[in-house]
């Protein structure tokens, strides 16, 4: 629940809204068109000036909008505090006004918009811009009023003070200049100004403090005189309303010295006149100024006044001095006792907390196969067990009681095998594992364990007897190791691959030489041959062969041709076209076609283009000259 409006947004004025907005757009949008560009371009630069500016108008308006509280959606006492103070139905107007202006400017834009697309000339879209423009600013300037009066209501908001009216509350009211602010900065650290004058305090203030680990809110009230709520003015309100909206406990304080200007009658009369706002809330009349008289120093007729607040059901009367500090903080301990139990009951009244606690509970009931009747199954040790009576010196010993005689918690710690059933007492102290092997134990435990056992045994002698696990032939065991070989190679082979590639990887972006000048020797090429399955014994015969046939100078030609040999380049394909000479027949038509191909350049190079699809236009008219504002005239593009 929100309970300050501290982040509203600024609210400008009409005029302000006018030069953000219309300079916003001056300053996002382009400012250069002429005649000579396409009709699309020049509507597409009006509609993305009256498009911008309208979004400049709906933005503003919204955060707004936005910031303000809606009064419908708030706290009852934060919608009749805002009643009382900026007045419930001028405050709707106001925001009624802004929405409505952001629609017509919304729609605005949609015409002008929708017009613009059919523009025929320049002169036509600007004007049509103008006009849109024009009427979106006369809109504006009819939220002059709503404006100022939703700053004004702005500034009022964030000052106000942050009052949760859920959380445990002290309200203080009474009579004006009673003893209420020096009262509450006696028990928290509010600031509040305290003067020997009424009407002193004329809005609500709000203190805290600490009582019982538990943070408290204590609220200073405006004063109160004895006179119909509908005379009443704005600031008796606000007490009203507290009074009658959050749930506190009403803390309302008299002076029995009469210093206040007041008589003990009117106080007591006061009390009576307000007293149906205190259903269902505790109440606390504190008699304040002790100090100054007592009450039994009172006549007679004021002693029964004081006495007729006695008798009424549930409120406590207790004396204080605000001035001495005297009695002020049981009063304040004494009002926190009484809220916090009237909370306490409250909530044990209240069924929602017993339906959300049953909505969780969820009774399985299985479906019935037939007419027969199963019970639950309550064992007859149970059912023969002996009520537990703690007074009965002869009762049975629990573990609480046990625990007790040994020490208490901490001293005895219960033993959990005492309820083992095992075949002899002397096995529960045994130290078993839980964990063995990273399993459970108890999960493999089995009382027919060795009978089990031994039945597996005899089951593998007999096995091993019948010859269930003798080895296969030899011929079987060598096709199996060349399987195991094979699989062994596909292993290895799939390892060399993966190496292969990472290699490429690595080299992805690295200068590789062409494959066709990658020299490789005759031995890579048969231990790849090999690697394939091929036979290449005939290889070997015939590369032996031509060594040996070799004459030595064969050998010196051999080697002076590799010397010579050199990497030459790619030639360019066949079918390539010459671009150069396509086209002319000798030399003497090449140079007229150099001289025309200048000729043609010479216009572009004057106009500092760089080619035939350059459409490049220097701006004729600069933007840092042109732009911005304007000491005098106005800016119409």
């Amino acid at each position: 629940m929100q309970l300050t409006w501290k982040d509203i947004p600024t609210v400008p004025t009409a005029n302000d809204m006018l030069d953000i907005v219309l300079n916003r757009t001056q300053r996002k949008t382009p400012t250069v068109i002429r005649a000579g560009f396409k009709i699309t371009r020049i509507r597409a630069f009006y509609m993305r000036k009256v498009k911008f500016t309208a979004e400049g108008f709906a933005e503003k308006l919204t955060d707004m909008l936005s910031g303000f509280p809606n009064i419908n959606d708030v706290h009852p006492f934060h919608r009749d505090l805002m009643d009382t103070l900026y007045e419930k139905n001028h405050y709707k107007v106001s925001l009624a006004a802004v929405s409505k202006a952001k629609m017509l400017i919304e729609q605005v834009a949609r015409d002008y918009v929708r017009l613009l697309k059919f523009g025929q000339s320049l002169y036509q879209c600007k004007q049509l811009k103008r006009a849109a423009l024009g009427r979106m600013a006369t809109i504006t300037k009819k939220l002059k009023d709503p404006l100022v009066y939703l700053e004004q209501v702005r500034q009022h908001l964030g000052r106000l003070p942050s009052i949760d009216p859920n959380t445990r509350t002290l309200l203080i009211c009474g009579y004006p200049n009673v003893g209420k602010s020096s009262f509450l900065k006696c028990i928290t650290k509010a600031d509040v100004e305290v003067q020997p004058y009424a009407f002193t305090t004329k809005s609500l203030y709000v203190g805290h403090f600490d009582y019982k680990y538990l943070r408290f809110q204590a609220i200073d009230t405006p004063g109160i005189l004895d006179r119909p709520t509908e005379e009443m003015n704005n600031i008796e309100m606000q007490s009203i309303y507290a009074i009658a909206h959050l749930r506190s406990c009403v803390l309302y304080f008299m002076d029995l010295s009469e210093q206040c200007g007041f008589s003990i009658e009117a106080q007591v009369k006061l009390f009576h006149l307000i007293k149906p706002l205190f259903a269902n809330k505790s109440v606390m009349v504190v008699m304040n100024k002790s100090d100054i008289i007592k009450v039994e120093d009172l006549d007679p007729h004021s002693q029964e006044l004081i006495k007729s607040l006695h008798d009424v059901p549930g409120v406590d009367v207790m004396h204080t001095s605000c001035y001495e500090e005297e009695n002020v903080m049981q009063v304040r301990n004494q009002a926190c006792e009484k809220l916090l139990t009237a909370r306490i009951e409250q909530k044990l009244k209240g069924s929602g907390r017993i339906n959300n606690v049953l909505n969780k509970i969820h009774v399985a009931r299985p479906q019935q196969r037939d007419d027969v009747e199963r019970p639950a199954h309550i064992p007859e040790d149970v059912k023969n067990l002996e009520k537990y009576d703690p007074e009965d010196p002869n009762r049975r010993l629990l573990s609480r009681d046990v625990e007790l005689n040994n020490g208490g918690a901490g001293v005895f710690n219960i033993n959990l095998k005492d309820f083992y059933m095992l075949e002899n007492d002397d096995w529960k102290a045994d130290t078993m594992p839980e964990m063995l092997d990273g399993k459970n134990v108890y999960d493999f435990l089995d009382a027919d364990i060795a009978a089990k056992l031994q039945a597996l045994e005899d089951e593998e002698e007999r096995l091993e007897a019948e010859g269930f696990y003798d080895s296969e032939s030899d011929a079987e065991g060598e096709e199996i190791d060349e399987i195991k070989d094979k699989a062994e190679w596909i292993r290895s082979k799939h390892k060399v691959m993966i190496q292969e590639a990472r290699v490429r990887k690595s080299i992805k972006n690295k200068a590789l030489m062409p494959r066709e000048h990658i020299k490789k020797s005759f031995s890579q090429m048969e231990d790849h041959m090999e690697s394939l399955g091929h036979d290449t014994s005939a290889l070997q015969q015939r590369v032996k062969g031509v060594k040996n046939n070799l004459s030595g100078v064969d050998i010196l030609r051999k080697n002076q041709g590799l010397a010579k040999k050199k990497i030459q380049k790619k030639r360019a394909p066949l079918d390539q076209s010459d671009r150069f000479n396509d086209g002319v027949a000798d030399g003497a038509v090449r140079s007229l076609a150099d001289r025309l191909a200048k000729l043609q350049r010479r216009e572009r190079n004057r106009m500092a283009r760089q080619g035939e699809g350059d459409r490049h236009t220097t701006a004729a008219m600069p933007k840092h000259l042109f732009s911005g504002k304007r000491s005098f005239g106005a800016d119409r593009r």
